[in-house]
């Protein structure tokens, strides 16, 4: 029984920004779990590493090119998608997202629009264009946003993500509430301290490390393969019952401030 419920064969599931790091990793587990995948990202090069490791696993996928914010273009591509899926959409992971780092006096209105277009207005167009196709199977479906730390505490020199992020947060419950007569659960998790491409400027800095170590109860920086388990358990069954929450994904951080 335990088992059955975070069986996700015969579900499809979209993944946004799936080219590299925590993308990655949450569509392979997915993919574990016996989702056929959807993977995104900007171009379809990119997407090739995330192809090889589902690929490798015996699992399906698609690949898609999707701008998540590019608003009309990334309607039309899921429309068309709409039309290959003959059984439907049942999962999204909103987790297309894009930082810079910068002090706020310094921001740019380039900057802000670049930051929040990404993370938070495209992240809402994506969810509607989701929860429509989720609506026509009669079957709803389960989105999750992949939120932030920043949704819940500052950061300097991260105004306009942290806002974005808050705001993501915001959106998650806003959402549930609105979608649950459809049996749309939108929930979300916030990754703690994970090095990726977009993070890694800051691990560069080995006093910035140790500064953050000890700052987290479990003592070390997350793992990509960390997040899989808390994806699959709020794409499945298993938390059929569970909507408008985030998860924490951060070695006891928050729980410590």
């Amino acid at each position: 029984m335990a088992q059955s419920i975070f069986d996700l064969s015969g579900k499809v599931a979209l993944v946004t920004g799936a080219s590299r790091g925590l993308g990655r990793s949450m569509a392979v587990g997915l993919a574990e779990a016996g989702a056929k995948i959807v993977i995104t990202s900007r171009n379809l090069a990119s997407l090739e590493e995330t192809s090889a490791e589902i690929e490798r696993i015996g699992g399906t996928f698609v690949p898609l090119v999707l701008d998540v914010s590019d608003v009309p273009g990334m309607t039309d591509q899921m429309s068309n998608l709409a039309a290959q899926l003959p059984g439907g959409l049942d999962i999204l992971v909103n987790n297309a997202g894009y930082e810079e780092v910068c002090p706020s006096l310094d921001v740019s209105e380039d900057v802000w629009d670049r930051v929040v277009d990404t993370n938070l207005k495209g992240a809402f167009f994506c969810a509607r264009n989701a929860a429509r196709m989720m609506v026509d199977t009669g079957r709803g479906g389960a989105i999750i946003n992949v939120c932030s730390l920043t949704s819940y505490v500052g950061v300097p020199t991260a105004v306009p993500y942290g806002s974005s992020k808050s705001g993501l947060l915001g959106m998650t419950r806003a959402l549930s509430t609105e979608w649950a007569a459809n049996r749309i659960r939108v929930n979300a998790i916030a990754p703690g301290y994970f090095r990726t491409e977009l993070t890694d400027q800051f691990y560069q800095n080995e006093d910035w490390q140790n500064a953050m170590l000890e700052k987290i109860p479990l003592g070390s920086f997350g793992d990509s393969n960390d997040l899989k388990g808390a994806v699959v358990f709020l794409a499945s069954d298993a938390s059929h019952y569970i909507t408008g929450q985030c998860i924490g994904i951060d070695g006891g951080y928050l729980a410590s401030i």
